[in-house]
């Protein structure tokens, strides 16, 4: 038997006697009652901020003509369901390794001039994670869902978005492609010349957020998504590639996108460290460490040095 597929036993002592009777093991803590109107009237307001920032992304001034905010729909709904899929995909399998963890709280953000209206959503885990593979399923599972709903999304969005040649002197925000985009643009367009733009839907626009999402949360650095993968997989290296990761996201802010600088700025504020799991020895067995590797391959795919430039 391979060492690493060995089961894991609970070593926990059967209860002791103690003067002729059996010793009761003290009740474990219950965590508090979940608030879930907290989580409604936050997904509430977070659904509204999308919808405005969706129906200013189509020209629609909402104090002129309010009966036009429909129009911001495609975006919300579509950004809500892919940001909705990433931390539900964290809940159910913190849930499978019976973590104690919070409903996803959505964070709404002023529609202008935040152009999504959000700035995400997030779950807490509020029980110490076992061991290195629970710590890599966790990881893994919603950065994984996300893009893999993206996927679909962006190609629908695509077949609905329009390329056009504008002309020369033409000024606007120009959105930087990770190579899933392009792939992705290759396979509904096909080879485009450097004249052509692609106008894109709403949906397409919020599968491009999504990737976007993903590649922030898969970041090797601390305790972001991309940290308890790096930790799963490099436990002794875990602290060196979150610094190696932090100086590069410099360089990049320096040379590329100032933006960098400011996530920089907070990943460090937020820590590089990652507290070990309760039993680190236990190993990762064969299929999480591919399930790992496909999540590597997954941040470069999602990866921009440019997310945003003016053009």
């Amino acid at each position: 038997m391979n060492p690493e597929d060995r089961p894991i036993f609970d070593l926990r002592p059967e209860p002791e006697r103690v003067w002729g009777f059996e010793r009761q093991p003290l009740p474990e803590p219950q965590p508090p009652p979940p608030r879930v109107w907290l989580h409604v009237v936050l997904f509430l307001a977070t659904l509204a901020t999308t919808i405005i920032a969706g129906a200013l992304q189509q020209g629609v001034n909402p104090l002129v003509n309010p009966g036009d905010l429909y129009k911001g729909i495609p975006f919300s709904f579509t950004l809500l369901l892919i940001l909705g899929t990433h931390e539900m995909g964290h809940y159910l399998v913190s849930r499978r390794h019976h973590l104690n963890v919070t409903l996803p709280y959505f964070i709404p953000a002023p529609p202008f001039p935040f152009i999504v209206g959000t700035f995400g959503a997030f779950i807490r885990i509020r029980s110490p994670i076992r061991d290195k593979r629970a710590l890599l399923d966790v990881g893994c599972s919603g950065p994984l869902t996300g893009v893999a709903v993206s996927i679909p999304v962006i190609l629908v969005g695509l077949k609905l978005s329009t390329v056009k040649v504008l002309p020369g002197g033409t000024e606007g925000l120009v959105l930087g492609e990770p190579l899933l985009f392009q792939i992705l643009t290759w396979v509904v367009f096909g080879p485009l010349s450097p004249e052509q733009n692609i106008l894109l839907h709403p949906m397409a626009f919020a599968g491009w957020i999504g990737l976007l999402v993903t590649a922030l949360n898969l970041i090797p650095v601390g305790q972001l998504d991309g940290g308890h993968v790096s930790y799963a997989l490099f436990p002794e290296r875990h602290r060196l590639i979150s610094l190696a990761c932090l100086g590069l996201l410099v360089v990049t802010g320096l040379l590329f996108w100032q933006g960098w600088l400011v996530w920089a700025l907070l990943l460090y504020l937020l820590g590089l460290r990652h507290p070990p799991p309760a039993f680190d020895w236990v190993p990762l067995d064969r299929r999480r460490k591919i399930l790992g590797i496909i999540t590597i391959l997954v941040f470069v795919l999602t990866f921009t040095p440019a997310p945003f430039k003016l053009e």
